[in-house]
Parts: C-alpha cells; sequence; structure tokens
C-alpha cells in the first residue's frame, strides 16, 4: 500500500541533548490521543460479553452494530462535514472502502467465534492484531526492532498453548480459535488502511465511508446466509444499541482518531487490553471462566504484547 505524506504541522520546538528539534506541542496531543484510546478500549472490552449475551444471529448483531453507528454519524457527516466527503480523492475513498471491507470480515469471522470458543480465548486471540500489523509492516519495507520480534513470538507461542487447551476442549473451541486468529489479522489490515487516510482524511468522513461500506458487505452476507435480521425481543435490541455506542461510536470510532497521533503499532498493541477487560466482565456477567491450563497461556500472549509495544516506543523515541 503505497504511502502518502502528512500534512505539515507547524509547531515550536525545543533543542534537545543531541540537537535536534522537539515538537513542544506533541507531549499534550499524546496524552489527549491516550486518554481517548483508554476510553476506546473500555468501549472494546464490552463488546464479546455483549455479543455472547444477544440472542441474535451473528452476522445480524455485526450489521445492526454499524447500521446504526452509520445512522448516528448521518447527520454530522452530511452537515458538518459534506463539503469533505464531496471532495474525497478517488484514493481516500477506496481505501477507506477497503478498510470496510476488512471490518466486515474481521466482525463476520470473530463474531461466531464468541459462540464457540471461550469469551476471554477468543478475545486474546482476535487482539493478536499487533503480530500481524508487524508482519505486514515489514512487508511494506519497514524494519521493526528486535524486541517487536521477540515480543511476537512470545504471543505466538502463548497463541499454541492457548489452542492447545482448546482442543484438548472439544473440536469447536478449536475451531473458534481458528475463527478468532483470522479475525486478528482482518483487523491488522483495517487499522493499517486506516492509518494511511487518516493522514488526510478526519475521522469522521473516514468512519462514515467505512461504516458504511461495513454495514453494506454485511447486509448482504445476512440475506445470503439467510440470518435473522429482526423479529428481536426488547432487551435484545437495548443490547444491540448499547453495543453500538460502546464498542463501535466510542470504541473503533476513537481508535480511528487516535491512530493518526499513535500510530498503528501502539494504537493496535493498546487493543490487548481488552483480552482482560473481556474476561472480567465475562466472568462476572455470564459467569464465564476459561479453563484453569488457559491462564499461563493467557498470559504468555499478553506478555508478547506488551513486549511488542515496548520495543515499537524504544524505536519511535
Amino acid at each position: 500500500m503505497p504511502t502518502t505524506p502528512a500534512q505539515p504541522r507547524t509547531t515550536a520546538a525545543a533543542p534537545t541533548a543531541e540537537g535536534t528539534a522537539r515538537p513542544l506541542a506533541a507531549a499534550p496531543h499524546a496524552r489527549v490521543d491516550l486518554l481517548l484510546l483508554a476510553v476506546a478500549i473500555a468501549g472494546v472490552s464490552l463488546s464479546a460479553p455483549l455479543i455472547a449475551a444477544t440472542a441474535a444471529p451473528a452476522l445480524a448483531i455485526a450489521f445492526w452494530r454499524n447500521a446504526m453507528a452509520v445512522g448516528a454519524l448521518t447527520p454530522f457527516a452530511l452537515v458538518r462535514h459534506r463539503a469533505e466527503l464531496l471532495g474525497m480523492g478517488r484514493k481516500a475513498l477506496l481505501l477507506s472502502a477497503a478498510a470496510g471491507a476488512l471490518l466486515a470480515l474481521h466482525f463476520a469471522l470473530w463474531l461466531p467465534s464468541l459462540h464457540m470458543t471461550s469469551v476471554a480465548s477468543s478475545t486474546a486471540l482476535v487482539t493478536t492484531t499487533p503480530i500481524w500489523t508487524t508482519l505486514l509492516l515489514r512487508l511494506r519495507g519497514h524494519r521493526p526492532p528486535a524486541l517487536v520480534w521477540a515480543g511476537t513470538a512470545v504471543a505466538f507461542l502463548g497463541v499454541v498453548l492457548l489452542t492447545g487447551v482448546d482442543l484438548s476442549l472439544s473440536p469447536r473451541a478449536l475451531a473458534g480459535d481458528a475463527l478468532a486468529l483470522a479475525g486478528g489479522m482482518a483487523a491488522a489490515g483495517y487499522v493499517l488502511i486506516g492509518s494511511e487516510v487518516r493522514r488526510t482524511v478526519s475521522t469522521t468522513a473516514y468512519t462514515y465511508v467505512c461504516y458504511s461500506t461495513t454495514a453494506a458487505l454485511l447486509l448482504v452476507t445476512c440475506l445470503v446466509s439467510g440470518s435473522s435480521l429482526a423479529g428481536y425481543s426488547g432487551g435484545t435490541w437495548v443490547k444491540l444499541a448499547v453495543l453500538t455506542v460502546a464498542a463501535q461510536l466510542l470504541g473503533h470510532s476513537l481508535i480511528n482518531r487516535v491512530v493518526r497521533g499513535l500510530g498503528p503499532s501502539v494504537t493496535s498493541t493498546a487493543i490487548l487490553l481488552e483480552t482482560p477487560g473481556a474476561a472480567l466482565i465475562a466472568a462476572l456477567w455470564l459467569d464465564q471462566t476459561p479453563p484453569l491450563a488457559a491462564y499461563p497461556a493467557l498470559a504468555v500472549i499478553l506478555a508478547g504484547l506488551a513486549l511488542v509495544i515496548m520495543g515499537d516506543r524504544r524505536r519511535s523515541a
């Protein structure tokens, strides 16, 4: 994927010990982005338990959370960002649509896995996104530090251990693991393309095109597969609304907002915090806990992903 130069920014700078300039405005912006990222992680942590507790087909849940998000964004997009949407270049539109297609694939793979394996296992495997982000960046010519590769290897070892535990439980749990892992791969492409588009396009314009594409593709998938899109109870519609606000609007949208400033590696790696958050919510709300043998594997995955973010931060420093 070709790179597009970011728009130049004018900021005051101070000399460092090495004599180079350091933007003074960078730290406050980074703090705001990190705060927004924390809100986003809290939102997406609710996603897996809510989906597991919602009495609707997985593909229908994926469609409605995106369709409702598009409905909520439409007034802002068409009133405040109408000129930007009409002026988006062909490349930005195509990349936004491609990100939407990968997001649809991510949902189509991951959501069914939540009904096949535990919330903790599914969430841990889908948040291996940084592994695939690192590999994709390497294919684009980037050279990750040795610590990033070490973290990737450790996290992959944890994936192997966790899938071995689930294989001992049932083939269905292993199939759920495979779907969650593939969903993490699709999410890596979504994050990278989003970081590219966000160089020149606002969060609202990008997410509007992206979510609209995702909703359209999932609608077609639901119609082809025969997934029921209506006839749910009132409680199910409430859960779908909460899922849209927490996971989609506050979760994914804020992730799209901060990826420009924090970068794809830091953003995708921070999503690893979704694993303990979702596991805790599932344990308290759904009384769902993974087997004891799975905890060491979950810890290895988190440790590996922590090494990835440490390596990325050292490279940035």
